[in-house]
C-alpha cells in the first residue's frame, strides 16, 4: 500500500460559508412555505437542511505535522497532510488503528472540533481527537527488560527510540497497530543485540562477527550498541512506514540476584588491579635503592642481608597500615 497525498482539498472555508448559507437559506424557506402553507416548500427545507448537516461531516481542520488517512466505503482515498481547512467526501472516514493505544511515549494529538452553526455552536467533529495521526517526532520508552547477555548473565536493560511517521497508508494499512508494533519490534531487536555482548569487556568474546575476539561490552560500547538496535529496529518496522532517527539506551545494570556477586567481583578485580600496581612499584624502588647503595658504597651488603631488606622493604612499601620501625643501637651484624 503506497501512500497517495490528497491535493487541492483546502477550500473549507469556502465550503462553510457555502453550508451556513445554505443553512440559513433552508429556514427561509421553510418560514416561507408555513406563510404560504406550501408543503412542497416544507419538504424542499428539510431536504437542504439535512444535506447541509451531512455536508459539514467533510469539513476536515488540520495542524502543522498532523495527518489523516480517509477510506471510502472500505477503499483507501488518500492522505490530508499539513495544516489548513479542508473540505473532502462527507462519507469518508478517517482510521487510526492506534487511536485507543497508550504506551510509555510521547503524546499524540489531542483536539476536537466545534463549529458556529445556525443552531448554535456544536461539535461537529471535524475528525475525532484520536483519528489523527502524528507525524511529529516521538520517543518511545519502553520497559526495562532482563536479558542474559553473551556470558548468562541476566542484565536489565531499557532503550529510548525516537521515531516519526512517514508513510501513513503503510502504518495504517500495512500492520494492525503500528504503535504496539513497534513496541514489540523494539523489545525483539534489544533481546537480539544484547545476547550478543557481554556486560563488561570479557575474553574470547567476538561481537563483530568476524572470527576474532574484541573489546565490545554493553558497558564500555554503549553507543555501537545503540546504533545495532537502531539499524534493527528500522530493519524490522519500514513496512509499517516508520522511520527511526535515533535510539539511546536509557538504563543498563546487572539484574539484582546477581548485582551483589557482580560487585564483589568488580571490588575483587579491582584490588587485584591495585594490588599489582603497588607491587610493580615496590619492586622498582626496592632495586633503586639496592643500586644507590652499591653505587654509593654506603654499606657491603651479603646476599643474605639482601634478602633481608628486600622483604622488609617489601613489607613496608607493601603493607595496608604503616610501618612500626625498630632502630637497632648495636652492631651491623
Amino acid at each position: 500500500m503506497q501512500e497517495k497525498i490528497l491535493e487541492g482539498k483546502k477550500y473549507g472555508m469556502m465550503m462553510l460559508i457555502g453550508l451556513i448559507v445554505l443553512s440559513l437559506l433552508s429556514i427561509v424557506v421553510l418560514i416561507y412555505g408555513i406563510a404560504c402553507d406550501s408543503v412542497f416548500l416544507g419538504i424542499i427545507s428539510m431536504i437542504m437542511f439535512v444535506v447541509s448537516m451531512i455536508m459539514f461531516a467533510g469539513l476536515k481542520v488540520l495542524r502543522p505535522q498532523e495527518a489523516l488517512v480517509l477510506t471510502l466505503f472500505g477503499n483507501y482515498v488518500g492522505t490530508l497532510k499539513g495544516p489548513g481547512f479542508f473540505y473532502v467526501n462527507p462519507f469518508c472516514t478517517a482510521l487510526n488503528p492506534a487511536k485507543n493505544t497508550s504506551l510509555s511515549q510521547s503524546g499524540d494529538v489531542k483536539n476536537e472540533g466545534i463549529i458556529a452553526t445556525p443552531l448554535g455552536k456544536q461539535n461537529i467533529n471535524f475528525e475525532s481527537t484520536g483519528n489523527r495521526i502524528s507525524l511529529k517526532v516521538m520517543t518511545l520508552n519502553n520497559a526495562r527488560q532482563k536479558i542474559n547477555d553473551v556470558l548468562g548473565n541476566p542484565v536489565e536493560i531499557g532503550i529510548a527510540v525516537t521515531w516519526r511517521i512517514v508513510d501513513t497508508a503503510k502504518a495504517v494499512f500495512n500492520v494492525d497497530n503500528y504503535k504496539e508494533f513497534l513496541s514489540l519490534m523494539c523489545d525483539t531487536a534489544l533481546r537480539d543485540i544484547v545476547r550478543i555482548y557481554p556486560y563488561d569487556v570479557a575474553e574470547n568474546v567476538d561481537t563483530t562477527g568476524d572470527g576474532k575476539a574484541d573489546d565490545g561490552s554493553l558497558r564500555g560500547s554503549s553507543t555501537v550498541v545503540a546504533q545495532r538496535i537502531k539499524d534493527k529496529i528500522q530493519n524490522s518496522v519500514a513496512e509499517a512506514g516508520i522511520e527511526i532517527i535515533d535510539a539511546r539506551i536509557t538504563y543498563l545494570a546487572y539484574a539484582p540476584e546477581i548485582a551483589a556477586a557482580m560487585l564483589q567481583r568488580q571490588q575483587a578485580s579491582a584490588i587485584i588491579d591495585a594490588r599489582k600496581m603497588i607491587v610493580d612499584g615496590a619492586v622498582g624502588m626496592v632495586q633503586m635503592a639496592l643500586a644507590k647503595l652499591n653505587e654509593e658504597k654506603i654499606v657491603d651488603l651479603d646476599d643474605e642481608r639482601k634478602a633481608a631488606m628486600v622483604s622488609n622493604l617489601l613489607v613496608v612499601l607493601c603493607g595496608n597500615k604503616d610501618a612500626q620501625p625498630i632502630v637497632n643501637s648495636g652492631s651491623l651484624y
